[in-house]
């Protein structure tokens, strides 16, 4: 894609501009088409069955657009339903949350978007260049201008309330593979520049085995205005069972920018969840810092799901578990459909639902956040 895009010398707050939550309104969803044989196994197959799966999915409740890499476009439109949109985007590779674009809107009903600095999660992968152009792309293809912050971060390391306020975990956005020349301060002061929030709060881990670094999109995320959804682990004998309930500790003493307490739903944990031989036979390695081999535990969670229009779609991971998981979905979203996908191939790339879409939210002045 070659469209121009307008790129602002200014800061998004200062312009009166704000990241809106997940739970509002979109105009549609973007994601990117897997391909790499060292990330997915049996050369992608399998994880481009699951994307067409969830992208079917979340186009019976909003448009969805998806890049694909040149060589792959004739293949991507035959395996795609064919009111699903095709687009030449050249990638990396499938995790639009973290390469693509940060949407913000305005009072007036304006869309902009920020492009962050990105590295491959502190460089696990050695070639990212195309992967930190995507951002630009979507913008451009959405006529949207750019802000280029000027910090390392993923948008799988953000979540807000669309009230001024934001979840975000110490391990990531405070680990030195990021930004090492910039205090906690500097970070907290840019994060408000580029997302319009007045009030952040710090988790600590984030799931266990988590590539990235402990993004929050895998354990915490908004439901709607003062509630949250966290990954929970009952067992003390997990490693897991610490990190939640560290979480919950701290998101039990915090206020939100309207300085309200927040109602906490707990998701159980999947698993644990483990590579097993076949699945690691199947993906070749290369010489990135990232590995995998059988026994690898994998960092499952059922908050990693993506807020369709008057929809939940929600990871499959374990029979074990996706049952109660959907129930609580079922209760924490009563106006929503809540639709499971089988996700169990995603989760092997090292991420999930929410780590490959990202929504564009609607600018229509009327729209009203769908809380629930």
């Amino acid at each position: 894609m070659h469209r121009k895009f307008t790129t602002l010398k200014t800061r998004p707050a200062a312009d009166g501009f704000y990241m809106p939550a997940e739970f509002a309104p979109h105009q549609r969803c973007w994601m990117l088409w897997p391909e790499r044989a060292d990330i997915w196994r049996d050369r992608a197959l399998p994880a481009q069955q699951a994307f067409a799966l969830l992208a079917t999915a979340i186009a019976r409740f909003e448009p969805v657009t998806i890049g694909v890499n040149a060589r792959q476009l004739a293949f991507a439109r035959a395996a795609l339903l064919p009111h699903i949109q095709v687009v030449a985007m050249g990638s990396n590779d499938a995790w639009l949350r973290d390469t693509g674009p940060t949407f913000l809107l305005n009072k007036a009903g304006q869309r902009r978007g920020v492009d962050w600095r990105f590295n491959a999660w502190g460089g696990i992968y050695s070639d990212h260049r195309r992967d930190d152009a995507v951002a630009a792309q979507v913008l451009a293809a959405e006529r949207s201008a750019r802000y280029r912050a000027p910090m390392i971060n993923e948008g799988g390391a953000l979540h807000v309330d669309g009230e001024g306020t934001l979840l975000v975990t110490e391990q990531c956005l405070l680990n030195r593979n990021r930004n090492p020349q910039l205090s906690k301060v500097q970070i907290e002061a840019l994060l408000r520049d580029y997302l319009g929030v007045q009030k952040i709060i710090w988790l600590g881990q984030g799931v266990v085995n988590d590539e990235t670094d402990g993004h929050i999109d895998n354990l915490a995320c908004f439901a709607g205005p003062g509630e949250v959804c966290l990954t929970w682990c009952d067992s003390r004998r997990d490693p897991q069972y610490r990190v939640s309930h560290d979480a919950f500790e701290r998101l039990s003493d915090a206020r939100d920018a309207k300085g309200r307490r927040l109602k906490i739903h707990k998701l159980p944990s999947p698993g644990p969840l483990y590579m097993s031989a076949s699945e690691a036979a199947g993906i070749v390695h290369y010489r990135g810092t990232r590995r995998v081999r059988a026994g690898h535990r994998l960092a499952g969670s059922y908050v990693n799901f993506y807020l369709a229009n008057g929809a939940v779609i929600a990871p499959l991971l374990d029979q074990r578990s996706d049952a109660a998981a959907l129930r609580i979905l079922r209760r924490v979203f009563p106006r929503r459909q809540v639709v499971g996908v089988p996700a169990r191939e995603i989760l092997l790339g090292g991420g999930n639902i929410h780590c490959v879409t990202q929504q564009v939210p609607a600018v229509r002045r009327t729209a009203r956040p769908q809380r629930r």
